[in-house]
């Protein structure tokens, strides 16, 4: 009893140690509104505690002011249990079926859902959450399992959903995917009764409505023996679970719960090391949009890369091409159309956003809390044939050009598109090439044929770069460099950023997150850490499941921290080595 009330004695006993506490990520729980009341099952947060978190209950509140702040300051979100969603925010007149609805719950948690997913935090929806997620991501929620129950025909087994026992009783069982992430946070976890070879774990139930289609973000991961969804996660390789039961109210619950806190360290490692490094996307062509009337500064979704985007994936800053199709009428002006545009874009959003040229810049602009760009030009016909211009787009700024694109231009061959009009580097394009190195632009060689990248190689006096190309050995695609390519590359001093273009990445099938690790650590192991990097082509069609826009970046981070890579070379990676190799081709 003397400890108990002894507050100076507890607090000598904090104080005795420094820091005080150890670092535990911080889980926001989703409130359940009842009769004026915020009130939470102690379930839910007794579980977080014992999980290795740091419960904070976040109210009903639909202020976007007050839910963006707590996304900011949050590692891992639970959406909590509770009523029903009013049918209307699913375009739905409600069912006879329909229990009470939660109205003052409905908007904040959607938000919440829908913000938290697009800033890649992780979550865990229980009961009432799965529903949340479905619905604010996609999907469809039954007003009532009577609507879902059998749907497909097939003949199941009824079961009751609203239990009558205690809570911590389980009542039913569900069977899980056994390709699922809730697989494996279970499989350690079965007893005899419920083995390996028969994946079934026993659950508890107190809900009426189900998920009724899980939409495109997520897939079907657990069902009862009548059919009904139990859980649903990402399709996405996000760090997003549901489930229908109550794992708080169970001892064999907390397995949920610590996988939630481990993806929320893993997140708040990553959100960290981003305040410490700086992020380069060495490619994008967002400015192929702007005759579309795009808004940079609105999170556009005709755009993968915009300041939302940016700002959500810890992106510091990306190098905007424009991009010339051949032909093209007066390229020159052409190109200038599209850097006056960005002008505009940084000049409207200048407490920001703001132009970078240099190295230096972009580290400026970082410590000033703003995002940069950098401009670049895909395809060298935009010289128009004429030396002089490259003096011209050095002072409007730009930091490298593409000598090609998709077919031979007058500078040289390509890698797509090629008669070998020169067999290699032209005449005129040896002019530029040494032209470049005296204005301190950098030679990019993507799009390039073999033959021109290797004559690039010799005429130029600085390294050269591949701002976005992936590795032949693993997709056998020209537009890919060979690891020969690779090696030669990395001789001179030069870089190869890969791409996440699907078709540079597998040959067959949809690539994904995990194919970019695997082109980017082969990349690695041909030319050495210092040589590698990333360029998206997002808004030139790249954009892969786990990567597939700017929001998602941070995603590539954790898979990184994941395979134990230091700061030093994640650092690299995010665009040091690039940067270096900038540095390099402006010094004078």
């Amino acid at each position: 009893m003397k400890k108990q009330f002894d507050l100076q004695g507890q607090l000598e006993g904090i104080y005795a140690h420094f820091p005080e506490a150890t670092p535990m990520p911080v889980i926001g729980i989703t409130g359940n509104y009842e009769d004026l009341t915020c009130k939470l099952g102690r379930g839910y947060y007794d579980s977080v505690v014992e999980a290795g978190g740091v419960p904070v209950i976040i109210p009903p509140e639909a202020d976007r002011h007050v839910i963006i702040n707590t996304l900011g300051r949050i590692d891992g979100l639970i959406l909590s249990g509770g009523g029903d969603f009013n049918p209307l925010w699913a375009g739905e007149e409600p069912s006879p079926l329909l229990h009470g609805i939660n109205a003052e719950r409905d908007n904040a948690e959607l938000l919440m859902a829908q913000l938290a997913y697009n800033r890649q935090i992780p979550i865990l929806g229980i009961c009432r959450g799965i529903q949340t997620l479905a619905l604010a991501l996609g999907g469809k929620v039954a007003q009532d399992i009577s609507e879902v129950r059998g749907r497909d025909g097939a003949e199941v087994q009824d079961v009751k959903h609203s239990q009558d026992a205690d809570r911590s009783e389980p009542t039913h069982t569900v069977t899980l995917d056994t390709a699922s992430t809730l697989y494996s946070v279970y499989k350690s976890h079965f007893t005899p009764r419920f083995s390996l070879h028969t994946p079934r774990i026993p659950v508890n139930s107190f809900h009426h409505q189900a998920v009724s289609d899980p939409g495109q973000k997520f897939r079907v991961v657990a069902t009862a023996p009548d059919g009904i969804i139990e859980a649903i996660e990402s399709t996405e390789f996000k760090p997003i679970i549901g489930v229908q039961w109550h794992p708080e109210c169970m001892e064999s619950g907390l397995p949920l719960f610590q996988w939630l806190v481990r993806e929320a360290i893993s997140y708040r490692e990553a959100h960290d090391l981003h305040d410490r490094i700086l992020s380069l996307d060495t490619h994008c062509d967002t400015p192929m949009f702007f005759p579309q009337g795009v808004r940079f500064d609105h999170r556009d979704p005709r755009i993968l890369t915009d300041l939302h985007k940016m700002t959500e994936g810890r992106l510091d800053a990306t190098i905007m091409v424009a991009y010339l199709p051949q032909p093209t009428e007066q390229p020159t002006a052409f190109a200038d159309n599209i850097f006056d545009q960005i002008e505009k874009i940084v000049s409207k959003n200048n407490r920001y956003l703001s132009l970078a040229r240099t190295p230096d810049e972009l580290w400026e602009n970082k410590r000033a809390g703003r995002k940069s760009i950098m401009i670049g030009i895909e395809n060298g016909i935009a010289l128009d044939g004429k030396i002089e211009n490259l003096q011209h787009f050095a002072e409007r700024g730009i930091v490298y050009m593409t000598l090609c694109h998709n077919g031979d231009n007058d500078i040289c061959d390509s890698a797509s598109r090629s008669n070998q009009t020169h067999g290699g580097v032209s005449a005129f394009g040896e002019q530029v090439i040494r032209e470049m190195n005296r204005l301190g632009i950098l030679v990019d060689m993507s799009h390039a044929g073999e033959k021109s990248f290797y004559d690039a190689l010799d005429i130029s006096a600085k390294p050269i770069v591949c701002s976005h190309s992936s590795a032949r050995a693993l997709c056998d695609h020209p537009r890919n460099l060979t690891d020969d390519q690779m090696r030669a590359l990395a001789a001179k001093g030069g870089v190869a950023q890969t791409t996440i273009y699907n078709g540079f990445l597998r040959k067959d099938g949809e690539a994904t997150i995990r194919d970019v690790i695997e082109h980017l650590e082969h990349a690695i192991d041909v030319m050495g850490i210092d040589h590698v990097g990333l360029g998206t082509d997002f808004d030139g069609d790249g954009g892969v499941p786990g990567l597939a826009n700017a929001s998602e970046l941070i995603n590539f981070t954790r898979q990184l921290l994941a395979r134990r890579y230091s700061e030093e070379d994640i650092q690299k990676i995010w665009g040091g080595n690039f940067l270096r190799v900038m540095a390099e081709a402006q010094r004078r």
